[in-house]
C-alpha cells in the first residue's frame, strides 16, 4: 500500500499539541539542498517497513498515542497515501500530513482524511526552481495551497529559512503572497544542520540579523505566527 522508509513511535514536535506516531514515506521529486531526511528522497530504499508492520504497530499503540502523521519524502508522490490514512484513521488516529504541495491531484485525494496539514512554502513562487532544483516548481505549490484553504482542513504554512537561500526580503516576499492568497497562520522555522548531506549549506555564517527580528515585522500580516529558532 505505500512505501514506508521509517518509523518515529513518538513524536510531540510533528503536530503540535498531539503524541504522534510519524509514519515517513520514500521518495520525493525535489532535491533542495537543506533536506534533513535525504535517504528519503529516492524512490525505492532496501530499507523499507512493509505497511502490514506498520498497522501492527498502531495497532499496539491504540489509546496511548493521539495521532499518525504521514510525513517523508513527499507523502503525496504515492498514489496509496489516502489508503493509508484511511486505515489509520479507522484505528481511531487523528491524521497529520506534512506535504511540499508538489501533486495538487493527489492532495486533494488526500485532505478528506486529514485532520491537519503542515505545508512547506519554500521560497516565492516564481523562485521555486532555485531551492528545489526543478524548474516551475512554485506552480504547483501554489495551486495546493489553494486547495487546503478552500479544505477548511486545520493547518500550518512553514517556510525554513537558510541564510544562504533566502534572503529577509524574500521572506517578506513570501509572506506578502500568502497574505494575498488568504493564508492566516504561518510559521518561518531556521534551518537545521541535523541530517542535511550538503556541507557547504551546513557550514554557512549564521544570520546576521536575528530570524526573531525578521519575524516581529511579519507577524501583524497574520492571525497566528511563529518562529521557531
Amino acid at each position: 500500500m505505500l512505501r514506508v522508509g521509517g518509523v518515529t513511535p513518538l513524536s510531540a514536535s510533528d503536530w503540535p499539541g498531539q503524541l504522534s506516531a510519524v509514519v515517513f514515506c520514500q521518495g520525493c521529486p525535489w532535491r533542495c539542498g537543506y533536506c534533513h531526511n535525504p535517504e528519503l528522497i529516492a524512490p525505492r530504499s532496501d530499507r523499507e517497513i512493509p505497511w502490514r508492520e506498520v498497522m501492527d504497530f498502531l495497532q499496539r499503540r491504540q489509546g496511548l498515542l493521539d495521532a499518525v502523521v504521514f510525513s517523508g519524502g513527499e507523502p503525496t508522490l504515492q498514489a496509496g497515501l489516502p489508503q493509508a490514512m484511511r486505515a489509520a484513521r479507522a484505528l481511531g488516529y487523528k491524521i497529520g500530513l506534512h506535504t511540499g504541495g508538489m501533486y495538487p491531484r493527489r492532495l486533494a485525494a488526500a485532505l478528506p482524511f486529514a485532520d491537519w496539514v503542515g505545508m512547506d512554502v519554500k521560497a516565492p513562487f516564481a523562485e521555486y526552481a532555485r531551492i528545489t532544483g526543478m524548474k516551475d516548481s512554485g506552480t504547483p505549490v501554489r495551486e495546493s495551497l489553494q486547495l487546503l484553504l478552500a479544505s477548511n482542513v486545520a493547518h500550518e504554512i512553514r517556510t525554513t529559512v537558510h541564510p544562504a537561500l533566502l534572503a529577509d526580503d524574500e521572506v517578506e516576499e513570501i509572506a506578502h503572497e500568502l497574505v494575498a492568497l488568504g493564508v492566516k497562520h504561518y510559521v518561518v522555522q531556521a534551518f537545521r544542520s541535523q541530517g542535511c548531506s550538503n556541507e557547504i549549506l551546513r557550514s554557512s555564517a549564521p544570520r546576521a540579523r536575528p530570524l526573531q527580528e525578521l519575524g516581529a515585522d511579519l507577524a501583524e500580516n497574520f492571525e497566528t505566527f511563529l518562529v521557531r529558532a
